[in-house]
């Protein structure tokens, strides 16, 4: 073990192991994680969709529950913004709670116009204008992609459930507000489907630590027609990704 990890890290009574930023002992969270950025989105799944929910942790704000779906264990934990906070939190769970698969469950913005609020994104690849990347010391560029496992389910049980999904790649930024206004317009040159700001960040870890990650998304918002959808929305009503991303489990 490195000594950043050992910062990392910190032992409860009994040598339990609890990271600095996770409250949930060893053993609490299940082996699928399933995260929305946002830790109340995370609390409206568990109690309107896991049997028997507890709270596991909820440090700093960031809640997670634990409970069955179809008679399996799962944890629903929120990841906040952005890719250093889905960075943490993603590396400890993998690391420290031996989880194996993490399916994340958020919101994004299209960048293509037959790509509509409320569409269903699965991520198959997520671009990034990050530097998340570097810490690898790679000798080129890497491509951070979905567990091909999990990609293929999802599409299987999309299908099977009528949903219309659209599958490709997303941007995942380092930056909400661009001081370029225009920017987005390149990536949808490319054939890239929306912008959130975590994929990648899940992405790269899971690679690196030979776990599973797959990103399910919502079109929130629209950059090429200005539509939105309001953040209560967002919390509560995104129930198409929420179901099909369950379905997993």
């Amino acid at each position: 073990m490195g000594k950043i990890d050992i910062i990392k890290q910190k032992k409860c009574e009994g040598g339990i192991v609890m990271t600095v930023h996770i409250g949930a002992e060893k053993g609490q969270i299940a082996p699928m994680v399933f995260m929305p950025g946002d830790p109340l989105r995370a609390k409206f799944i568990a109690e309107t969709y896991l049997k028997d929910p507890k709270e596991v942790t909820s440090i700093r704000g960031m809640l997670g529950f634990t409970g069955t779906f179809d008679g399996k264990d799962v944890t629903v934990m929120g990841s906040g913004m952005g890719m250093p906070s889905m960075g943490i939190y993603s590396y400890e769970l993998y690391t420290e709670y031996d989880v194996e698969s993490i399916v994340r469950i958020g919101s994004c913005g299209s960048f293509q116009e037959d790509v509509r609020v409320r569409d269903v994104i699965i991520a198959m690849g997520a671009s990034t204008n990050s530097n998340f990347a570097s810490q690898y010391g790679l000798p080129g560029t890497y491509s951070a992609i979905a567990d091909p496992q999990l990609f293929m389910k999802a599409m299987e049980n999309a299908q099977e459930k009528n949903l219309p999904v659209k599958a490709g790649n997303i941007l995942s930024s380092d930056i909400f507000c661009d001081n370029d206004p225009n920017s987005w317009m390149k990536w949808a040159m490319m054939n890239v489907l929306a912008v959130e700001m975590e994929a990648a960040a899940l992405y790269m870890n899971a690679a690196r630590l030979k776990k599973r990650a797959l990103a399910i998304l919502t079109v929130s918002d629209s950059l090429v027609t200005g539509a939105l959808t309001t953040a209560e929305e967002r919390e509560k009503t995104f129930t198409d990704m929420m179901e099909l991303a369950l379905s997993l489990a």
